[in-house]
């Protein structure tokens, strides 16, 4: 909740501004477009009023017990207590399971190279919160899905250097169809996780396109100083709008209508395969869905999990793509 915790972030500019022994006796206003500035970039008084303010002061009187004083004499607010701070109020119980459950989340990635500069982060956070053993107590009741890697993670904090930089990089890649390392020099534009695996969206001058590469199949990586070429029409967000896993490509996506029996449409709906995704009818047998969606390799994978309990019933290029690899299947299995 956005509101909540832009409140959060008030009360720790106000509290610094009251503890401010250079600047002592900030007024209203002088609170406002600080906030303001911190959150917004601007002091305009167009994201928060002077009655905002004053919401925030009664509630850090009455939620921190912050001892918030006004002084006539100085025309500004100010603690009677000179040592007070919020930043030392105690965490809640409830706050604190929060937390322990939530550093128990992040410990899973402490060996992920990407994650490892955190590590000391979130020691510190252990220990803030008094975690200690509970996190190997919480793994009796609670295990979280393994983050498995085959390499190539060593390689997210260059590319991100060469994304942000907008800088090319070369690298040597082994594809799995041809198994041979050749050279790839691109323009790095994005990085995205699949299945825990990494892999990088980049432009390829001399292809004139997008190419996507996993990062557990380079080699040498290293960044260099051309600058990058970034098309303008590229927006990662927009890009995988319409795919299911990492493949993407400009084109329309087709409308999927498919018949679940009725287990199986529960996980379906439930678990969708797609944000667009809907039902369009739902009998006690069975249910019908209806989604829009690039037909990649990964959806066509996901529909093949299902086996028999689902039916595709468009597009009809689908159902032949399925029938082929349904009779592949039975072809290795018959006696």
């Amino acid at each position: 909740m956005p509101h909540i915790k832009n409140a959060l972030i008030r009360y720790r500019i106000i509290d610094r501004m009251l503890r401010n022994k250079y600047k002592p006796y900030p007024s209203k206003e002088a609170l406002r477009a600080a906030c303001e500035e911190s959150l917004f970039g601007s002091e305009t008084g167009a994201h928060i009023c002077a009655s905002t303010i004053e919401k925030d002061l009664f509630n850090m009187k009455m939620e921190h017990d912050a001892p918030i004083r006004y002084s006539k004499k100085n025309g500004g607010y100010f603690y009677e207590d000179p040592d007070f701070s919020i930043n030392d109020i105690p965490l809640s119980e409830a706050e604190l399971s929060s937390i322990r459950f939530a550093v128990s989340t992040l410990q899973q990635f402490r060996e992920v190279p990407f994650f490892q500069q955190f590590g000391l982060a979130i020691d510190k956070i252990v220990d803030r919160v008094s975690v200690g053993n509970q996190s190997e107590e919480l793994a009796q009741y609670i295990q979280f899905e393994a983050a498995y890697s085959n390499g190539g993670n060593e390689f997210l904090p260059l590319l991100l250097d060469g994304i942000q930089a907008k800088k090319k990089v070369w690298f040597l890649y082994t594809s799995f169809q041809q198994m041979q390392s050749k050279p790839r020099k691109v323009s790095p534009l994005f990085l995205k996780e699949y299945r825990n695996r990494w892999y990088l969206i980049s432009y390829d001058t001399q292809k004139q396109d997008i190419i996507t590469f996993a990062l557990d199949r380079m080699a040498d990586l290293s960044l260099l100083d051309e600058t990058s070429y970034i098309p303008q029409d590229f927006n990662a967000v927009a890009y995988f709008q319409n795919a299911i896993g990492i493949t993407a490509y400009k084109a329309e996506p087709e409308k999927i209508i498919l018949k679940a029996d009725a287990i199986a449409a529960r996980y379906i709906d439930s678990q969708p395969f797609h944000s667009s995704q809907i039902c369009i009818e739902k009998q006690s047998q069975f249910s019908i869905f209806e989604l829009k969606v690039l037909i990649t390799e990964e959806f066509i994978r996901n529909l093949l999990g299902y086996a028999g309990e689902i039916t595709v019933l468009e597009p009809s290029n689908l159902c032949t793509t399925l029938q082929e690899r349904a009779k592949a299947l039975l072809q290795r299995y018959q006696v």
